[in-house]
């Protein structure tokens, strides 16, 4: 059964299972359609996947912080 891709908006963070070769592993949303841009946070290098491979690659989603409750 193919994996589902979990809601994701702009500004989120999504760590993949292998490092970008800068060593990165999280990576900025910054497009959402039927491909899906990522930027990594370490190299600034901007990409785009398919909803199907990302979902395939996908480790974890950090929600980015505008809702986290302030300290």
């Amino acid at each position: 059964m193919p994996r589902m891709l979990p809601p994701l908006e702009l500004g989120d963070v999504v760590r993949l299972r292998k490092p970008h070769p800068c060593g990165g592993y999280e990576w900025n949303v910054v497009r959402l359609g039927a491909d899906i841009g990522l930027e990594c946070t370490s190299c600034g290098r901007r990409i785009l996947l398919p909803r199907r491979d990302l979902a395939r690659r996908l480790k974890v989603v950090i929600p980015h912080g505008d809702d986290l409750p302030a300290p």
